[in-house]
């Protein structure tokens, strides 16, 4: 096992990753930024380097200050946490050849599924169902136009290096192809230095379905059922539950099955997520594959009791799968998480500032992932995420009375947060009776508009 780990992230997830290795006997180093200098993942870490100061290009992202933290402070191991260099291969590879182990895939998986036309190919080889489009990038215009007619119109063009929704346009009829292919081009290459595109057909209505593996170092990899995510606003979750309405036990073990061997067939290692979109006829078609831990990941926790960022360590430290589970996986009730976000509930517009009052809620079933504290600042310069309100119930109905109780417990003053849109979504029949797609908040939003009007 590992003597030292630094952590090459900031806020809760540091703050969990803290916690995992502590459970394990690991000492840890945490790494922050002159704006994070009073965060509690500093505080409770066993050493803390400051690497530069608030701009992440100098401190959170310069590859060079985190190796030297790690270097400095003697680490045998870095765990990236999500987000931030956490799907880096750059980053991964300098860590293998500076002698640390990288909590994570290998450098050469990360690549294959970070460019998700090859990811998608990889998965189309061994069976994973996908959704019809184009073989890889697409060349021009003109071939673009030519797949179009071949999958038929709507169709969505993707930005090949993207995520969260960059480089991204649905195309509804021919005409408009040109310009919003364009679009999506100078968008990708904005956003990732890369304005490679390819094209799939877009699916109405759809609901985002995400299945949680993990995969040792020995070649074995184990599913540990889906999450679903379609609560979203501009392709950002804002809250995820486990397991879906809409996946039976039979698609659970069938998508479970071909994902572990295909992830295998690939030299898959450690944690990671394989998201789907569901159509109407309740079909997954593979859309991406996040190489990390997720921000979500505490809702499978709470339904099989895996520690998943222990089991990343474990896996990563040479244990094999039949040590880090110890027995077979059995999912126990219902999970839902809520993202808080430092954000205006309508506007969206960031919320940093003072927390002047900070009340977390508690009870039976509630958990709280969360390095926010009363007098403690959120800074402008980073994700606006700064709590997790995760609860279980022995079923759905139990799971969503219990965190509408928790969210109206939940006491953030100083900032604007996403409480009160949780409260709202935590009341409306449609969301309670599970009718509801990746649509859901849009129209939400837009009803409340209307009834405001």
């Amino acid at each position: 096992m590992f003597k030292k780990i630094l952590i090459a992230n900031r806020g809760e997830i540091a703050l969990r990753i803290i916690c995992a290795c502590k459970e394990l006997g690991i000492r840890t180093v945490a790494i922050y930024s002159e704006a994070d200098r009073n965060s509690l993942p500093v505080r409770f870490a066993d050493e803390a380097i400051c690497i530069g100061p608030p701009q992440l290009g100098l401190s959170y992202l310069n590859i060079p200050a985190v190796i030297s933290a790690a270097e400095i402070a003697n680490a045998d191991a870095i765990h990236p946490g999500y987000g931030l260099l956490s799907e880096n291969a750059n980053f991964a590879e300098v860590c293998e050849t500076s002698g640390l182990k990288f909590i994570g895939p290998p450098p050469e998986v990360i690549r294959l599924m970070g460019e998700k036309e090859k990811a998608r190919a990889a998965m189309k080889q061994h069976g994973v169902p996908i959704l019809p489009g184009s073989d890889g990038v697409i060349a021009s215009e003109e071939e673009a136009r030519e797949w179009a007619r071949q999958v038929g119109y709507p169709v969505i063009i993707k930005a090949s290096a993207g995520g969260g929704g960059r480089g991204m346009r649905i195309v509804r009829a021919e005409e408009d192809l040109v310009a919003l292919y364009r679009q999506a081009q100078q968008e990708a290459s904005a956003a990732f230095g890369n304005g490679d595109l390819y094209m799939e057909k877009y699916v109405e209505h759809p609901r985002h379905i995400e299945f949680q593996i993990l995969a040792d170092e020995h070649g074995n990899v184990v599913s540990l059922g889906e999450r679903e995510c379609s609560i979203q606003r501009r392709h950002q979750k804002l809250l995820e539950e486990s397991p879906s309405l809409q996946v039976s036990v039979e698609l659970r073990n069938e998508i479970g099955d071909v994902l572990s061997k295909t992830l295998s067939a690939v030299g898959y290692r450690n944690a990671g997520t394989i998201e789907f979109l569901m159509d109407q006829h309740k079909k997954l078609h593979f859309i991406e594959m996040n190489t990390r831990i997720q921000v979500e990941h505490p809702v499978t926790e709470m339904v099989t009791d895996v520690d998943l960022v222990k089991s990343q360590i474990m896996i990563a430290a040479g244990s094999k799968m039949q040590d880090v589970l110890q027995g077979k996986v059995v999912h126990r009730g219902h999970a839902i998480e809520c993202r808080i976000n430092a954000e205006h509930p309508e506007k969206f517009t960031p919320s940093a500032g003072k927390i002047t009052a900070f009340h977390p809620p508690g009870g039976t079933g509630v958990r709280i992932d969360t390095a926010a504290y009363e007098q403690g600042t959120i800074p402008p310069y980073y994700d606006s995420l700064i709590a997790k309100l995760v609860v279980r119930g022995k079923d759905r109905n139990e799971a969503c009375q219990r965190m509408a109780r928790a969210l109206e417990m939940f006491i953030v003053e100083g900032i604007h947060t996403t409480i009160p849109l949780h409260r709202r979504i935590l009341a409306d029949p449609e969301f309670l009776a599970g009718k509801f797609d990746t649509g859901f908040i849009e129209r939400f939003l837009g009803k409340k508009a209307e009834l405001v009007g």
